[in-house]
């Protein structure tokens, strides 16, 4: 009878112990855990401050409740806001990194439309210094050629510069060059071999002793013969044109036998440094 006088005390006060403590309330264990993720994120305080301080308010609310025996209701409603600011808190975060990413991709995306502008400003100014020097370059080659035109003695005309062979003669009806001409003809061809992109016209002309048919046979002669002493002299024929003009532009009065000497020419029309010539088809207009 003693004994079982014991085991009823403590079977009762086992079962006030249980009362005493407070029941579980999966709600409350679900806002724990909602609240322990936002406060461990490393933006909260800078993305979701507010959220997180309600967070832990309403969590507290909560836990007291559950300690004061307050209704299971409320305990579970005080949980469901501190899960609930929790969850917008982590939202904020999201929309926090969200942004930050975009912000991010937008600076990537500007830096390379920087690097990619900046190589494009270099590559021009490097395009624009290749140009300045190839100009420069090509400046000082059109000055050299000018210079040594200057020395052969060629004249600056609407057609170009222009060489008249003074010492290159020939006799009344003939279209051999005279011994004297072998130091132009050097000299021509020198200039021509150091100035590739030159080209020129070689124009034969006469006095006006026979027909205009004979003359323009003979003046496509003697622009021939100086033709071929440039060819053995290796300036390729591809470089020049050759043209006969008789009578038809004298230099001289064709009335004395001094006048008519000059007439017996063969004038050189040198192109610019790019091979083009200043009245164009070479075989068209007049030479004058």
């Amino acid at each position: 009878m003693k004994y079982a006088t014991i085991l009823a005390i403590a079977m009762l006060g086992f079962m006030a112990a249980c009362a005493s403590a407070p029941k579980r309330v999966a709600q409350l264990d679900e806002a724990r855990a909602k609240v322990h993720t936002l406060s461990q994120d490393p933006l909260a305080q800078e993305a979701a401050s507010r959220e997180l301080a309600a967070a832990r308010a309403t969590l507290e609310q909560a836990e007291t409740a559950l300690k004061e025996r307050e209704p299971q209701e409320r305990v579970a409603h005080l949980a469901y806001l501190a899960g609930r600011n929790a969850e917008i808190g982590l939202a904020r975060i999201e929309e926090a990194k969200a942004r930050e990413e975009i912000a991010d991709a937008e600076a990537g995306r500007n830096r390379v439309l920087l690097e990619a502008r900046t190589e494009e400003v270099d590559k021009a100014k490097q395009q624009t210094a290749v140009a300045q020097a190839d100009a420069a370059a090509q400046a000082a080659d059109a000055d050299a050629a000018r210079r040594a035109l200057a020395e052969l003695q060629a004249e600056q005309t609407q057609r170009g510069m222009v060489l008249t062979l003074s010492d290159v003669l020939f006799d009344t009806n003939a279209a051999t060059l005279k011994p004297g001409a072998a130091l132009a003809i050097d000299r021509l061809s020198q200039f021509l071999d150091q100035n590739e992109e030159t080209r020129v016209i070689i124009e034969g002309h006469t006095d006006s002793q026979g027909s205009d048919a004979y003359n323009e046979e003979l003046s496509q002669r003697r622009a021939l013969s100086v033709a071929d002493e440039l060819v053995s002299r290796g300036i390729a024929s591809s470089r020049f044109e050759v043209i006969g003009r008789g009578e038809a532009f004298p230099v001289a009065g064709n009335d004395t036998a001094a006048g008519r000497q000059q007439n017996r020419r063969v004038e050189i029309v040198f192109s610019d440094q790019t091979g083009r010539f200043a009245q164009g088809d070479p075989a068209a207009g007049s030479p004058r």
